[in-house]
């Protein structure tokens, strides 16, 4: 049940001087989009009567199906701490539907809330917690971003080597005001490299909370006249930017992935929710790793890890079992990065996990030793793959998972499909300047 009401939301309007509401949903990719209204507006709004056209919206609707309305999810109200508070600007997430009061095929948070409603068929609540890094770059006398770190410092460095702890310390300031718990705030390995870190929550809640910080965390960083990235490898030679996700069922206030009485402290339910997802794991990543550019990122050197596996203790694993036990159980996904529609993304690792459950799949042996230090002949002596090299090869993955097309739904799964493999064409046949250095005077 919805904590606020429309009273609840109304009154605090009133309250805070809201003058201003942005209605934001998300496209196929993942993008905040918003429809701006004044508060005179909100009570219709709150109705689910605010309309818009849904033509130009990425992966949305075609010209004669344009007419989509906007239905607020009461519990996302929040005030922008950074806007004034006179005449203040709130917000509202939105699930979009269709002109005949129908959930809308395409958007992406009812692709999520349809796989949790799979989870609670089975007894199940999955809970998330995200683990988002990015850069923050200088810009232009313009204000365009340059690909120019503003600091050398490294993992868990203080100030002055981390020149951007002040955009980053206004940032976590800013979600603490719309109401997030952060737990933990750093630099990270990379010069100009930053992580945040918020509570777990349901996983609706994360993949808010997911979409929220990205476009929270750009505000700010361009307030102190830089640029956050979410791209995931933006700096050759350097570690690329990731997002763990650290993932439990819960069956009411029982953690059903702890078994306090096996060897690791890990139910049967655990284990084959690991199997599920290394058996998805290449089509998944599709959807996890969605840009030309997470691939770049997904090489062995760099901390991302490439080979499909999972150990309690090894970070070179796929999936990594952190040592917490009791309500902390917990299995942790390394591969994501913030450049994935977060309620995509969630939507087909529950989905593959809830298969692992339902299949009873074994997730094999975890792996103790170091696998980016083993021969590929090694890897194969041992039946360990790897995830696909490019977004292509993920595509063609995905393409052939019936389970994971299913659960996207048929509009989600073409519009996305169709937009990254124009992404990869377009990408194909550019030339790079990579290749102007390498061919131009050797041939």
């Amino acid at each position: 049940m919805p904590k606020l009401s429309k009273e609840n939301i109304l009154e605090m309007a009133r309250a805070n001087n809201v003058k201003f509401v942005r209605l934001q949903f998300t496209d196929i990719l993942g993008i905040v989009k918003n429809v701006a209204i004044t508060v005179e507006q909100l009570e219709n709004a709150l109705d689910g009567k605010i309309m818009f056209d849904g033509s130009s919206i990425e992966g949305f609707a075609r010209i004669q199906e344009s007419d989509m309305y906007l239905k607020p999810d009461y519990d996302t109200f929040a005030l922008f701490p950074w806007r004034p508070k006179e005449e203040a600007v709130a917000r509202l997430i939105c699930d979009v539907y269709d002109a005949d009061g129908n959930p809308f095929a395409g958007c992406p948070r009812g692709v999520l809330k349809k796989a949790l409603v799979e989870a609670e068929k089975l007894g199940f609540e999955l809970k998330v917690g995200p683990e988002p890094e990015f850069f923050l770059f200088e810009t232009d006398p313009e204000g365009y971003p340059v690909v120019k770190t503003h600091d050398h410092a490294g993992y868990f460095d203080l100030a002055p080597m981390d020149r951007g702890e002040g955009a980053r310390r206004e940032i976590v300031l800013a979600l603490e005001s719309m109401g997030f718990q952060i737990e933990a705030s750093h630099h990270e390995v990379a010069p100009s490299q930053h992580e945040i870190d918020f509570k777990y929550a349901n996983a609706l809640t994360t993949a808010d909370n997911i979409a929220t910080f990205r476009f929270v965390t750009k505000i700010i960083a361009q307030k102190h006249g830089l640029c956050a990235t979410f791209m995931p490898k933006p700096i050759f030679g350097q570690n690329g930017s990731g997002m763990h996700l650290h993932q439990s069922l819960f069956q009411g206030d029982t953690n059903a992935f702890f078994d306090p009485d096996s060897e690791l402290g890990l139910s049967k339910i655990a284990l084959h929710y690991i199997g599920g997802i290394l058996a998805h794991a290449k089509a998944l990543t599709a959807v996890t790793n969605p840009c030309v550019n997470s691939y770049k990122r997904l090489v062995p050197g760099y901390e991302a890890p490439v080979y499909l596996s999972w150990s309690a203790k090894n970070r070179s694993a796929l999936i990594r079992i952190p040592a917490a036990r009791g309500l902390g159980t917990r299995v942790e996904l390394r591969n994501p990065d913030p450049a994935a529609n977060p309620y995509l993304a969630l939507a087909v690792v529950l989905t593959a996990g809830l298969d692992g459950i339902k299949r009873q799949l074994d997730p094999g042996p975890q792996r103790h030793n170091n696998i980016f230090e083993m021969t590929e002949a090694e890897r194969r002596a041992a039946g360990i793959d790897s995830l696909p090299g490019t977004l292509q090869e993920a595509l063609s993955h995905l393409e052939k998972d019936d389970l994971l097309r299913k659960a996207l739904g048929d509009h989600v799964f073409t519009a996305f499909c169709r937009a990254k493999l124009m992404e990869w064409d377009e990408y194909r046949t550019q030339v790079h300047e990579w290749e102007i250095q390498r061919y131009l005077q050797v041939y």
